[in-house]
């Protein structure tokens, strides 16, 4: 027996060759409530038709949902090999898989019409599957009394179809000429959430129809969504910042060290530092002896004697001043330090030997003059 059932499609994408892709549930398990007529029980009202879960999720009634042709409504007849090609826009495009109560459906859509017809409002997809109904009656483990059971569940085709009405006999799809769709248990309830005012909200590109609270959902998810990639683009702008900021410190240190490598001194200039240091010390101690050298700067020594020689008031004098005065000092000490030296050297004065010296250069003298004469 030929059969209907209908759920919402979920979000929907564009793949780049510009094919739709989306998800449906299908085909849940419970009791659903058929017209008699429809299900050839003319005796009946109302039939309780009880999909039990064992049945739904069957290996071979799940296998049957791979690769079943998407139609753009119910065909009149069954989609077979020698229809197929007019009928189908899509198909179930991975294994189908249970979802909770329901069975989710991976759906490709690869018609033009049938893309633009979801995207703008045809959104309810209806599964075309034939199953045998067993008419022993029983009971629910949770305690609901049915009527028949479905078995050997196997789908033909999923139809995109149009919101369903409400109404007393409301059915969900477009079609009643491929087979049997559910009556709506609570029409007034149908009745009240169709009549309800719709928001478009704009998801990923696409707009869609939800109702207000499902546009409070959403809006808030969207700024949830902007609020974590104003965090994460605030966290690389950090993370660069401090990057910089450490690269600006390497540098640097980089430019102190090369400062402090130019500042090495050769063995040459090491040397030659040493020696002027030892001038500077020994022409120091030369002009002021009680003057201590140690631990000071050269400055510091050249005012220091110069201060200990003329007296505190030198102290506040610049380094030219002090310089000036340093070497003036030096040059009065070295020129003392010479003096005494040469009188140091001078030998005794010997009265014999200066009587020689005497003779000895009046001599020469007179035979200058006997040589002349002749």
């Amino acid at each position: 027996m030929k059969f209907v059932d209908a759920a919402p499609i979920s979000g929907t994408r564009r793949t780049g060759d510009g094919y739709l892709v989306t998800t449906a549930r299908s085909v849940r398990t419970g009791i659903q409530l058929y017209a008699g007529q429809e299900v050839g029980r003319p005796d009946l009202a109302v039939v309780r038709v009880y999909r039990d879960a064992a049945e739904v999720f069957a290996p071979d009634s799940l296998q049957s949902f791979s690769h079943a042709p998407v139609t753009i409504n119910h065909p009149d007849a069954s989609v077979t090999a020698d229809n197929w090609k007019e009928l189908s826009a899509g198909e179930v495009s991975t294994a189908a898989k249970q979802d909770g109560d329901w069975i989710m459906l991976p759906l490709i859509l690869k018609d033009k019409k049938a893309i633009e017809a979801v995207e703008q409002g045809k959104r309810e997809l209806s599964a075309g599957y034939t199953c045998n109904l067993d008419w022993t009656p029983g009971t629910t483990a949770d305690g609901q009394s049915y009527d028949a059971q479905q078995r050997d569940i196997k789908i033909n085709h999923l139809a995109l179809v149009d919101r369903a009405r409400a109404g007393s006999q409301a059915r969900i799809g477009d079609g009643a000429s491929w087979g049997a769709m559910p009556v709506q248990q609570d029409s007034n309830k149908e009745k009240s959430m169709s009549d309800k005012p719709l928001k478009t909200v704009t998801v990923d590109g696409l707009s869609i129809e939800v109702t207000d609270q499902g546009a409070q959902v959403i809006t808030k998810l969207q700024k949830q969504i902007a609020d974590a990639d104003a965090a994460q683009t605030k966290l690389i702008s950090d993370h660069k910042a401090a990057i910089d900021a450490k690269d600006g410190e390497i540098a640097k240190k980089d430019a102190e060290i090369d400062a402090l490598k130019g500042k090495v001194l050769d063995g040459a200039a090491l040397d030659a530092a040493v020696q002027a240091r030892g001038d500077l010390v020994v022409k120091a101690k030369a002009i002021a002896p009680d003057v201590k050298t140690d631990g000071l700067s050269d400055a510091a020594i050249r005012k220091a004697v110069v201060v200990a020689k003329l007296g505190d008031a030198m102290a506040d004098k610049g380094d030219a001043y002090i310089d000036a005065r340093f070497d003036i000092l030096a040059e009065d000490a070295a020129g003392t330090e010479q003096l005494r030296g040469a009188i140091t050297n001078l030998k005794p004065i010997n009265s014999n030997d200066a009587a020689a010296q005497y003779e000895a250069s009046r001599q020469k003298h007179l035979d200058r003059l006997t040589r002349k004469q002749a």
